[in-house]
Parts: structure tokens; sequence; C-alpha cells
């Protein structure tokens, strides 16, 4: 009776797995080139799904920081609207930095693929005051030949790597030779300080901290402003799924362990107790 109780029980569960890894989005892979364009140069965008479905239509995304909460919303890009039936995406006149994010779609659209992570094209604005020269000027060099960067005017100075919650970070406006003063500092093209001080001085970064920040120099007669730049804040650490599997592994042997070692004492035991009642 009980074997004939699991087996259709045991199917059943199964179906129910396989159901529901067959209806789990795929997750797909953004890649951009180049991702340091020339200003006005043209980018391409390529969107991969690795699942055995085929058919998919490709839908583009421009990805927008949100100033409300750590989130992004996705514009549809022109062009984008019914999707693509091509993987590939080509923007024309890349003028400034932009965050672009893709998704598929299957069977008129009754079935979407999940949303890739945001993948950013750096690129400095056309009417910028700062330039970056390479000499010689391609965008591929053989290895072990001298290229020759050049880069005046204003930068802003700013973490490179992403910086965990809860530490400081400063952020600060330079010349080629000297860091200067009476600077106006921008998130998002925000104005957030404008004072004598030359730098910004974040006591403890969050998530709401995110986003592309500039300065610009005040005293400059051309009011000299630094390219963009993204400032990431990554989530401080916390125990994950491994460790825990690990905590409960451990828990789960000891147990057992003690399961056999408990019974074989008793047993001990009471053999020995039975042994000195024979002798007496």
């Amino acid at each position: 009776m009980g074997h004939t109780l699991l087996c259709p029980l045991g199917l059943f569960l199964l179906n129910l797995l396989y159901r529901g890894q067959a209806q789990e989005r795929p997750q797909p892979v953004l890649t951009v080139s180049p991702s340091w364009p020339s200003p006005g140069a043209s980018v391409t965008l390529n969107c991969r799904v690795d699942h055995p479905s085929a058919g998919w239509s490709f839908y583009w995304y421009k990805a927008v920081p949100q100033k409300s909460d750590y989130s992004y919303s996705y514009e549809l890009l022109p062009g984008s609207e019914n999707g693509t039936e091509q993987d590939l995406f080509i923007i024309d006149g890349q003028t400034h930095t932009a965050g672009y994010v893709c998704r598929a779609g299957r069977e008129d659209r009754v079935f979407y693929s999940s949303y890739s992570k945001p993948k950013f094209v750096w690129s400095g604005d056309l009417n910028s005051a700062a330039s970056l020269t390479v000499s010689p000027d391609s965008v591929q060099h053989f290895t072990k030949t001298s290229v020759s960067l050049s880069y005046d005017d204003i930068i802003l100075v700013s973490p490179v790597r992403p910086v965990a919650e809860g530490l400081p970070v400063t952020l600060s406006c330079k010349l080629k030779t000297q860091t200067v003063y009476n600077v106006d500092f921008y998130k998002n093209d925000k104005l957030i300080q404008n004072d004598t001080r030359r730098e910004l001085t974040i006591s403890a970064v969050s998530k709401s901290d995110e986003g592309f920040y500039k300065c610009k120099w005040r005293d400059s007669a051309d009011g000299w402003t630094s390219p963009e730049s993204w400032f990431s804040v990554k989530s401080a650490s916390r125990p994950g799924k491994a460790s825990t599997f690990l905590v409960l592994l451990t828990v789960g042997l000891l147990c057992g362990v003690l399961l056999i070692i408990l019974p074989l004492l008793f047993l001990y035991r009471y053999r020995k107790s039975k042994g000195q009642n024979l002798f007496i």
C-alpha cells in the first residue's frame, strides 16, 4: 500500500519540478563594443540568450538611475518597440555616458526572459573641455608597442572600484598639476554641493549614493567641467547560502555521530552491569 501511494506522489513531485525548471526565465547577457567610444562614434549592443528554444525577439533599453531609490528605470530605445530579429543593435552617434539593458521575448511576447544586467558605455561630451588623445590614432595596438595617451584640463578624482556600504569616500576636482577650489559637484546632472570646499565627502556611503558624478570649476573662464564618472557602491557582505549549508551539514553530522555513539555506550554499560550482577 505504501509503495502504491509513494510512486504516484514521486511522479507528481518530479513533474512539478520539471515544470518549474521549464518556466524559469533565462538570463540574457549584454555586451557593448566599444565600451569607451570616441564622441559621436557607433556602439554595438549584443544580447546573448543561452536557451534551447529558438524564435527570440530582442528588446533594447536605456538604463536610467533613479534618484529616489537604488534601482533603474528602463526606457525602450527607438526602433526597439516591436523587438528585433537580430541579437545585435547599433547606436549611432554616441555622445555621452549611458547604461543599456536587453531582454528577449518569444511567441508574440507571451514569454519574456529576465532583464540583462546593465552595461555602460563611457563617452565624453562633444562640448566637454577635456579630451583624450591616443597616438597612434587606432583602437587596436600590437603588444609591446608604444602608445601615447594625453589628457589636459580637469578631471574628477573618484574610486575606480565599488566602495562597500558604510565606508567613507572623498571626491575631488583636479587639474593636471593641482587640486582646485571653488568647485561645484553634480550627481546625475543635479547640483549637490557648491561652496568653497575643494572636496565632496560622504561619511558613510549607501546604495542611494550610486550615480554619475562630475565637477565644475567655477573660477575658470570657460566653466571647465570634468567628464562624468560612475560611482558604484557594493552591499556589505552577508553569510551566503554556502556557509549556511556548511553549518547545517556540520550539525547534521554531529547529530548522526551522537545517534550512533549513544546506543553503543548504553549497550556497553548495560552489558557491564549484567556481568557484575552475574559475578555477585
